[in-house]
C-alpha cells in the first residue's frame, strides 16, 4: 500500500537532491530549464521485485512516451524498495533497455540511472567522481532523445560536461558534498 506522505518524502528528498547536487553543482545543464519549467515528473513506485518494477517502468516509459514535452519531458521514476544493491539494479539497466526496443522506443526515450551506491566502473566505491550520479534512492531516469539533441546542440563542447564533473567533484570533495545535504551522509 502507498502510503502518500513516505511518497511525498521521497520525491521532496529527491528534488532537493536535483535542486542542489544536479543543478547547483551544473552537473547537467539541461536539468535547470526542465525543472524551473516544472516539465519533470516525479513518480515513486513501490514495487518490491525487479518484476513489479518493470510494469511500472513499462507504464511510464509510454505515459513519458504520449505525453506532451511541454508538459512532462522527463520522468525521474523513484523506486526505494527495490535493486537496493548496485550490482543488482546496474543489471536491471540491461533489462530496461531491452524493454525500451521491445516497445519500439529506443532512440525515442533513453534511461538514465541513478542510485545511493553508484560506482562508475575502475572507481573505488568512495570515489567522489561516484557521486555525480548518486541519488538519495534508486532512480531511473527516463528522457526523450529530441530534448537532449536539443540540449546538446544548445551546449558547446556538450562531450565536456563528464570531464567537468569529474572537475567539479574533486574540487567540492567528501566534506563539500556532506556540506550539501548536512541531514543525510552517502
Amino acid at each position: 500500500m502507498t502510503d502518500p506522505v513516505d511518497d511525498a518524502a521521497l520525491i521532496a528528498a529527491t528534488r532537493d537532491w536535483v535542486d542542489r547536487a544536479v543543478i547547483g553543482l551544473n552537473l547537467c545543464p539541461f536539468a535547470k530549464s526542465v525543472q524551473v519549467k516544472g516539465q519533470v515528473r516525479y513518480v515513486v513506485s513501490r514495487a518490491a521485485s525487479p518484476e513489479a518494477l518493470l510494469a511500472v517502468l513499462d507504464e511510464e516509459l509510454q505515459g513519458l512516451a504520449e505525453a506532451d514535452p511541454e508538459a512532462v519531458d522527463t520522468t525521474l521514476l523513484i523506486h526505494p524498495d527495490v535493486l537496493a544493491d548496485f550490482l543488482d539494479f546496474n543489471d536491471f539497466l540491461a533489462t530496461a533497455d531491452d524493454l525500451l526496443v521491445e516497445r519500439g522506443l529506443e532512440g525515442v526515450l533513453q534511461i538514465a540511472s541513478f542510485h545511493p551506491d553508484y560506482q562508475f566502473a575502475g572507481t573505488a566505491p568512495d570515489d567522489i567522481t561516484n557521486f555525480t550520479n548518486r541519488s538519495p534512492f534508486p532512480t531511473l531516469h527516463l528522457l526523450r532523445e529530441a530534448s537532449i539533441d536539443r540540449a546538446v546542440a544548445a551546449f558547446p563542447e556538450a562531450e565536456e560536461i563528464y570531464e567537468r564533473n569529474i572537475e567539479t567533484m574533486q574540487a567540492l570533495g567528501r566534506e563539500g558534498w556532506e556540506a550539501l545535504f548536512p541531514s543525510r551522509r552517502d
